[in-house]
């Protein structure tokens, strides 16, 4: 055969793809994957790395090294993007609340996540922005007495009470003189890695009265009839069940529409 024709020449021309395909087999990528990255044929990676050992473990560290991670990948820089412009939406949409919003919202809350025990609201969340609304509603709707006001937290072993007790004082405003004794629960590396450096605050008013009023209005929201934005009067024809949001207006309420 004259040079540069038939197959030795040929063979000699993939050299150094054969050689790189055998080390990214060796670093537990897969067949399809050396194949697109070389620009070969899945026949000529198999034949040349038939005889690499694949070891499946080594494959999400080998996987990870020659990807892009964390924020610099772009799907993740996507869902970031996104996730701040639906924010920022979300901000001009809520807008200021005002005290029909505010009641409404807290109800919501109780309605979730409150313990209806009788002779106390009570409110437990490890969010301190749930938290905050809470009291804020508490304290807006109702006559209360603060120093009957009470605190309890759930937080895990090893983790500072003394910080905790602090952050939970600012977000409620209820004195650490009035925490109750904490919880301190062990933690199991089994159930979950994650925990929460402040813990979860439990939030009690001991009143009897304002466990009626709580309960009374948190029915009354629950089983409100449903106006529906640019509805024509109340002749017109039945309104129909709305979503999560609708189903906190009250009908003929004058809030600012989300909408």
């Amino acid at each position: 055969m004259g040079a540069g024709r038939g197959r030795p020449a040929g063979y000699r021309g993939k050299l150094h793809e054969k050689a790189r395909a055998r080390e990214l087999r060796a670093q537990a990528w897969t067949m399809p994957e050396i194949a697109e990255h070389l620009g070969v044929s899945k026949s000529s990676v198999s034949l040349w790395t038939r005889d690499v050992p694949f070891d499946p473990t080594a494959r999400r560290s080998a996987r990870t090294d020659r990807r892009p991670r964390g924020s610099d990948h772009p799907l993740r820089r996507r869902k970031l993007e996104r996730i701040e412009q639906l924010r920022c939406e979300a901000v001009d949409r809520i807008g200021t609340l005002d005290d029909l919003a505010l009641l409404h919202a807290g109800l919501g809350l109780y309605a979730g996540d409150g313990s209806k025990t009788q002779s106390s609201v009570r409110f437990a969340n490890s969010d301190p922005r749930m938290v905050a609304l809470f009291c804020r509603w508490l304290r807006r709707f109702f006559e209360v007495d603060e120093d009957r006001l009470r605190v309890t937290l759930y937080l895990h072993a090893g983790l500072d009470l003394v910080a905790a007790e602090a952050h939970w004082a600012e977000v409620t405003g209820v004195p650490v003189s009035q925490f109750g004794k904490p919880y301190r629960a062990a933690p199991d590396a089994s159930i979950r890695h994650n925990k929460h450096v402040h813990g979860c605050a439990h939030v009690a008013y001991h009143s009897a009265d304002t466990h009626r009023q709580g309960l009374a209005l948190m029915d009354a929201l629950l089983t409100a009839p449903h106006e529906p934005s640019g509805a024509e009067t109340a002749s017109g024809p039945p309104a129909r069940a709305g979503g999560p949001i609708e189903a906190l207006r009250g009908p003929g309420s004058n809030r600012r529409q989300l909408d």
